[in-house]
């Protein structure tokens, strides 16, 4: 979830930049109005969005995981791990939810304050609009069908105000204000939205400055932006003609010379911005699925892994096989094979993820299986056999080590079948020496292929077993 939020932040600042930088200052009002109401929920989408021509590059060489190999009995240790995840994420979680059921709490509110000056007002019927007297008011604003005016502004200023609400109205403004309040709703703790929806606020006056003022001269629509003595409503979703902070750039706006067409060019920036946002989210991970359901997986196998150690009776054949077919499924972060020989070497990587191939290497004995998934099921069963009968944990015995202990293999398949490069990381020396040596003993195999030629395909074996001094 967390990656997935700041992936659509990073994107929608982005997008603010180019409007802030480019566009802006154009008097291509439509279009940016356009652009700052696509451009958020773009942002939003974008995480999700892979092209598969992107996303995967298969390498020369081919990591597969292999599942977990386990030695003897297994301590219950993740137990208070479990619940401290599942604490960290309940409370971002209720966090979460208590903005979005504050936010919405005061949409209401909002909501309320406005069907509350229309009870007070007197309404008549203009153009198949509602127009509400305010009495003792100067306000000045419209939502929805309703334009909202004060009886103490001057007859002449209440013309001109009212010509510059239809617009408002005539053009749906409000839609879009109600389109921010509710991502507001959502996205409370997103910055970004707020000013996306000023930005949107501030074009709303201008498209009905450029519209309003054909129908009188600027000089008169200057005084009435000048003259009159407000108070303003302060509500977010309300197009309000009154707002001190944005009399003079109205006034800027309606002096400047209207944009040349060749302007509209600018717009084009957005092709590779987008292009660049779509190849980081197609190469990357799936970041929207990660993030969401990081915590939640890792609860889950860690839930698994206490019903099965408290499993006395053992696991079915069946759900043993479900086991290890959903093992042989799972991939991690992808690296190409260089990369992840060095981050494995050096630490920074524990399993290594793999890309399928059209045929897997082939334990002996495994000849005659038809299939890739039934070779691999061969192929794992048979080192289990292989790493359980022949390691030595006893290596462990006195060595200051204690509870469960995890060990990470890698070792290579070559173009001929030979177990090569092979690499361990332990917590001690003498157990990486332990597992070279047992993954030593694994006999010549069957190369995998690729396109009918012979590849070489990295393995990633994970061995635990338990020390008790």
């Amino acid at each position: 979830m967390i990656g997935y939020l700041l992936q659509t932040v990073v994107f929608q600042l982005l997008f603010l930049i180019v409007y802030e930088l480019l566009l802006k200052k154009e008097t291509f009002f439509q279009w940016n109005r356009f652009y700052l109401c696509l451009t958020p929920l773009l942002a939003l989408i974008f995480p999700f969005i892979k092209i598969p021509a992107l996303q995967t590059i298969i390498p020369q060489n081919f990591a597969v995981v292999l599942p977990e190999i386990i030695l003897g009995p297994t301590s219950v240790t993740a137990q208070n791990n479990l619940a401290t995840k599942a604490f960290e994420t309940s409370v971002f979680e209720i966090i979460l939810l208590s903005g979005i059921i504050l936010s919405t709490v005061l949409f209401f509110w909002k909501l309320n304050k406005i069907f509350q000056l229309k009870r007070k007002g007197k309404t008549e019927i203009l153009e198949g609009t509602t127009l509400v007297r305010l009495p003792d008011s100067t306000d000045a604003f419209s939502f929805g069908n309703l334009i909202f005016i004060g009886e103490k502004l001057e007859q002449n200023a209440r013309k001109h105000i009212i010509n510059h609400e239809l617009v408002h109205i005539k053009q749906k403004h409000y839609v879009d204000l109600i389109y921010f309040e509710l991502l507001r709703i959502v996205f409370w703790f997103n910055p970004l939205i707020y000013l996306f929806q000023n930005r949107v606020a501030t074009l709303h006056e201008y498209i009905a400055d450029s519209r309003a003022v054909a129908a009188t001269d600027k000089k008169t629509y200057y005084q009435n932006l000048l003259t009159e003595v407000f108070k303003t409503q302060h509500i977010s979703f309300i197009n309000t003609f009154f707002n001190h902070s944005l009399i003079k750039k109205r006034i800027v706006m309606l002096q400047k010379s209207k944009s040349k067409k060749t302007q509209l060019a600018k717009f084009l920036m957005l092709v590779p911005l987008l292009a660049g946002i779509i190849l980081y989210t197609s190469c990357s991970q799936d970041v929207a699925s990660e993030s969401s359901h990081e915590n939640s997986i890792t609860q889950k196998i860690e839930e698994l892994k206490i019903a099965l150690e408290n499993n006395s009776g053992g696991i079915s054949l069946q759900e043993h096989e479900e086991l290890v077919k959903l093992a042989r499924q799972t991939a991690l972060k992808g690296y190409d094979q260089n990369n992840a020989l060095n981050l494995f070497e050096s630490g920074e990587l524990d399993v290594l993820p793999f890309a399928v191939i059209d045929q897997a290497p082939i334990y002996p004995g495994c000849e005659n299986l038809s299939t890739n998934e039934e070779r691999k099921q061969c192929m794992s069963e048979n080192l289990n056999t292989l790493i359980i009968e022949n390691f030595n944990s006893k290596v462990a015995k006195g060595l200051g080590l204690n509870g469960r202990v995890k060990l990470s293999v890698q070792f290579k398949i070559d173009e001929q079948g030979n177990v090569v490069d092979i690499l361990s990381r332990a917590p001690i020396a003498a157990l990486e020496e332990e597992a070279r040596r047992v993954v030593g003993l694994i006999p010549q195999m069957q190369p995998g292929k690729q396109d009918g030629k012979a590849v070489a395909v990295s393995y990633a074996l994970p061995i635990v077993f338990e020390v008790n001094e």
